[in-house]
This record gives structure tokens, C-alpha cells and sequence, in this order.
């Protein structure tokens, strides 16, 4: 795409006056770094990072059948979602490929609230729209704006905009008045940071962005940042870690199939997915320590201790916070244990690299203690 035909943001003319670096990325003119990415990266591990991701797509599913159809295209018991909570799933399609990965929960008592990702959006909302039927309608809210606190010090900066934030859990949501306007607020993020995603008018996303920024613990973060946070915490990225083609199970995502569903067999790709989780798969994500060398990025080859070709990485770069070459990839299964001795190929040369646990570093998720 050229400037011409990118789109953007409501936080287009902030980023530009913060003296972001522009690029385009899923179909937007978006910031991918103000200071550096690795002192952004840093920043959000310590502190707390603004990042804005009014790219992704936001939509309400809304009537009596609305939870009832939206199961009709994910693995994930929505039913027993309790109101106030939200939680991560994969529009499957008929083959059992994930179509995209999404966030849908239930701030409010109406319906659902789902996000997701913005390269996919436009032809989710149209899969969506035109495979729900009953009384079930989807809204898509192309006048709101997406912003993402995150950092040990999120919880704290939100804290003193709207107390009640600090009782969040991890996955927790609500439809609240923040800001003195109407928001959508979860716990959540995509860096493996404590932190919260905040869905606000457009009208209002500069306003509200520039007050956030005022604290001092608070700086803005592009997506390289988000990338490399992401990465480390072992987070796929759609049309990269996962696509139509990838199965949850190869994906390493299993957690996202409820056991009910399972049970019942009642969602697309059920036939696939069931097998792989009996018999196995045909390759596998892992996580890898690329030990020596450059970066092994995207598309690199990955081979065996004896120099055959056995999968690609799909995800790569330096881990600022571990100071090392990390990288994500698929290889067949028998090649995925801990500790597996494997190759990556970069620039024609091959270099060590070890099968390694995900995610890289930790993540720090607020859960709220349990009541005793």
C-alpha cells in the first residue's frame, strides 16, 4: 500500500506530533517506534507503555441468540462466560484452520463484546455477518478507538483515573464511564504484561490518549515494541504464528478449545482438531533459543542436527530483556521436546539453536487472590 491508500487512526495527528516513525501495517499508518524500540521495549517492561491499537477491529453480537451463534464459529464455551469476564478464542474454519484469534467477553449485559485483529477484520465481519442467523445481529463499531496500558505501573496509573480498575483480575471487563465517556475496559494485553485495553469514543481517543500520557510513569510505544514484548512472551501473531492453514493444536493453543466443546464435537474443524489432539500432529510451534549469529527471522529455514530441513520460523529477533536470539517456528513433533539440538538457517549459514519452553520470559498477569 502507498501513504496514499493506508488508513488511519483517530491518534494519527498525535503520533506525528509526538515524532513517531510511520509505517504502514495491517492496512493503517501506524507508529512503529517514538524513541527506539529497544528503549520502549525496556520502558514497558519497567513501567508502563501507551500503545494505540485502533487498527483491530472492535464489533458488538447482540439479541437473545447472540452467544448461542457466536459458538457456532469458535471453540470456546461463551455460555458459561460469566458476565464481567472475557476470554481468548479462534474463528475456526470448516478445515479447523484459524481464521484469526480473537478477545470476546461480556462487559455488559448485551451480548457480546469481540475484538479482532485488524488484517482480518473486514473479512471476519463479513464471514460473521453473513453466517449468523436466528436473533443474533452484529454492530460493528467503527467509531471507537483502541488504546493498551501496559506495564507493572498500569494498574497504578489507571488506578488513579478510575479507582474501581484496581480490582480487576486478569480477563476481567466492564462497560464503565472513564474519562467522562463511555468505555470498554479489560485486563488484558499482548505484551505479557499486566495491563488493560480500553475501548473509547473516536471523538475522544486524542483527548484521552494525551491525558494518560501526563504521568510521568507513562510513555507512548510503537509496534516494534509490541513486537519484540509480544514475542517474548511466546504471543502468535495472525498471518505469521497462525493462519487458515494451522491448526489450534499445532498452534500450541489447546487452551483455547473448551472441554465441553470437545465433548460435544459442535465446531468447525471439530473432525481435525480431535484427531490431532488423539493422534498427533504434523508439526508443532515451539519456541527456540538461536544460540549464535544473527537474528533468525521470519521465513528462515529450521533443520535438524543432521542439516535436513524440518520446518520455518515464523517469528524472530533479539529478546531485549534476555540478550539473547529468540525465535518461534514449526517443527514435527518428535522434534519439539525441550532441550532438542536444531538448526536455524540465516543469511546460508546454519546456527545452533535449542527447543525451548514458551513462553521466553514470564508473563505477569494480575490475578486476584482467592478467597479462602
Amino acid at each position: 500500500m502507498t501513504d496514499e491508500t493506508l488508513k488511519t487512526t483517530p491518534l494519527n495527528a498525535a503520533h506525528r506530533a509526538l515524532g513517531a516513525r510511520m509505517v504502514g501495517f495491517g492496512g493503517y499508518d501506524m507508529p512503529v517506534q517514538y524513541e527506539g524500540v529497544l528503549a520502549e521495549h525496556r520502558w514497558t517492561r519497567e513501567h508502563a507503555g501507551l500503545f494505540d491499537v485502533s487498527h483491530m477491529g472492535q464489533c458488538k453480537i447482540t439479541g437473545p441468540d447472540a452467544v448461542a451463534q457466536f459458538e457456532r464459529f469458535v471453540p470456546g464455551d461463551y455460555q458459561i462466560l460469566k458476565a464481567g469476564k472475557q476470554k481468548y478464542s479462534l474463528l475456526l474454519n470448516a478445515e479447523g484452520g484459524v481464521m484469526d484469534d480473537l478477545m470476546a467477553g461480556k462487559p455488559d449485559h448485551d451480548g457480546l463484546y469481540v475484538v479482532v485483529n485488524a488484517g482480518n477484520k473486514d473479512a471476519d465481519f463479513a464471514h460473521l455477518k453473513a453466517s449468523l442467523s436466528g436473533d443474533a445481529t452484529l454492530t460493528i463499531l467503527d467509531d471507537r478507538a483502541l488504546l493498551a496500558i501496559q506495564g507493572p505501573e498500569a494498574a497504578e496509573v489507571m488506578a488513579a483515573h478510575e479507582p474501581v480498575l484496581a480490582e480487576f483480575g486478569f480477563m476481567d471487563c466492564a462497560r464503565l464511564m472513564l474519562f467522562g465517556v463511555d468505555c470498554y475496559v479489560s485486563r488484558s494485553g499482548y505484551t505479557g504484561e499486566d495491563g488493560y485495553e480500553i475501548s473509547v469514543p473516536a471523538a475522544e481517543a486524542e483527548r484521552i490518549w494525551n491525558e494518560i500520557l501526563k504521568d510521568a510513569r507513562v510513555k507512548p510505544i510503537g509496534l516494534g515494541a509490541r513486537d519484540s514484548l509480544r514475542l517474548e512472551a511466546g504471543l502468535p501473531l495472525h498471518g505469521h504464528d497462525i493462519d487458515a492453514t494451522t491448526s489450534p493444536v499445532e498452534a500450541a493453543l489447546t487452551f483455547a478449545l473448551s472441554k465441553s466443546r470437545k465433548e460435544r464435537a459442535d465446531f468447525p474443524g471439530a473432525d481435525r482438531v480431535l484427531r490431532e489432539l488423539s493422534d498427533g500432529p504434523a508439526r508443532v510451534r515451539v519456541g527456540l533459543h538461536v544460540k549464535e549469529g544473527a537474528p533468525a527471522r521470519e521465513g528462515a529455514e529450521i533443520a535438524d542436527a543432521d542439516g535436513a530441513v524440518v520446518g520455518k520460523v515464523t517469528s524472530g529477533g533479539p529478546s531485549p530483556t534476555l540478550g539473547r536470539n529468540i525465535a518461534m517456528g514449526y517443527v514435527p513433533p518428535a522434534l519439539a521436546e525441550l532441550g532438542t539440538e536444531l538448526k536455524v538457517i540465516v543469511r546460508g549459514k546454519a546456527a545452533a539453536a535449542e527447543v525451548v519452553a514458551l513462553p521466553f520470559v514470564a508473563s505477569r498477569y494480575y490475578r486476584k487472590p482467592k478467597a479462602a
